[in-house]
């Protein structure tokens, strides 16, 4: 059977990614530190799934290669989404964001690489971000009805648009969103490169810097307050977990026309909220106001990030399906049936805050 590593593999994306194809009836190796709040429920949710016989977990970190390497020997895929993925965190600790991020990126690459065999090497998918485009500040914003939109970009961001990191974070996952493309072109490996949007949904334990819709919506649920930054009209494209699977089961589908591509992977126009739409949506599913207090807009926040996914449509046949609506509404259902597990979370992150 086929085997697929994920590393990051108790995070959000690569917890769901590891039982969609445990689903699928691959075998599959979730490779991970465990030092992000929430890993420990998801790691007992991937062990839960009726196929987890063919599961393997390795606690190990991707910054270590001799631990990683001999995992990415095995694999015919590796999802790559192990890292730190939070801006304010690389702010306050800029070399353990370069190490995780650049360091970890680039071990998963060499493993690749020195363990190709004669005929093929695992096909690498990586997941990077939209923070690589940076303020985009030559790019012109308007606000229309309560909302930010770009003046000149009715479909979104492309990838054509220029490189410009911004902060710790955006240096870090872009220099491994280049070492990836590189890598295709000199070494033959086949990479794939998403720079993901916004993504959400179940089992994800949002923080205020970091998987801002489940934190919106954990808050709703557990009824406590929130804080905006800004005016809350700053707008972004959101795509379901469910939608980012599909567009990974895609590119394995068709690796001899993804390999080598990097593509922009949200929810696109369609699926662009701002924060108080969002607020909007939870105030009508709790059938009561939210508790909400704002602030100064902080450090390279953009009024509107918004994908264009046509280059995802035209090669992979891919397309959003979850609207809006409908993913909010599935993440505040499943937070209302996991409300002490989210009372769990939020009491270690406290922890963690303090301890740190």
């Amino acid at each position: 059977m086929p085997h697929l590593l994920v590393t990051g593999g108790a995070g959000f994306i690569g917890s769901h990614t590891v039982r969609r194809f445990l689903d699928r009836g691959w075998s599959v190796t979730a490779l991970d530190n465990l030092s992000r709040v929430g890993s420990d429920f998801n790691l007992g949710w991937i062990r839960s799934h009726p196929g987890s016989d063919r599961l393997t977990f390795v606690q190990a970190d991707v910054r270590d290669y001799e631990a990683l390497a001999p995992w990415v020997a095995r694999a015919d895929v590796v999802l790559h989404a192990a890292g730190q993925t939070a801006v304010t965190s690389s702010v306050a600790d800029p070399r353990h964001d370069l190490e995780a991020n650049v360091l970890g990126t680039f071990n998963v690459l060499e493993a690749a690489r020195q363990s190709r065999t004669q005929t093929q090497n695992p096909l690498l998918i990586y997941t990077s971000t939209n923070k690589v485009y940076g303020g985009m500040e030559d790019v012109g914003v308007k606000l229309v009805d309560r909302r930010y939109r770009y003046t000149d970009l009715p479909d979104g961001v492309a990838e054509s648009q220029l490189l410009d990191f911004h902060s710790p974070y955006g240096c870090s996952k872009g220099a491994g969103d280049q070492y990836m493309r590189d890598y295709a072109r000199i070494y033959g490996l086949r990479t794939v490169v998403f720079r993901q949007s916004c993504i959400y949904g179940t089992w994800q334990f949002g923080i205020e810097d970091q998987g801002w819709v489940a934190h919106f919506t954990i808050s709703a649920v557990l009824d406590q307050p929130l804080t905006i930054y800004g005016d809350g009209m700053q707008v972004r494209d959101v795509l379901y977990i469910d939608d980012l699977l599909d567009a990974y089961e895609a590119v394995i589908a068709k690796p001899e026309v993804a390999t080598g591509q990097i593509f922009n992977i949200g929810g696109g126009v369609e699926r662009a909220i701002s924060l108080l739409d969002l607020v909007e949506m939870l105030e009508a599913l709790r059938g009561s106001p939210m508790q909400i207090a704002y602030d100064g807009w902080r450090p390279g926040d953009q009024r509107v990030y918004v994908s264009h996914i046509g280059k995802a449509e035209r090669l992979l046949g891919w397309r959003p399906r979850v609207t809006a609506e409908e993913g909010v509404r599935r993440l505040y259902g499943w937070a209302q049936g996991h409300r002490d597990l989210l009372i769990a979370a939020r009491t270690q992150l406290l922890e963690k805050v303090a301890h740190n």
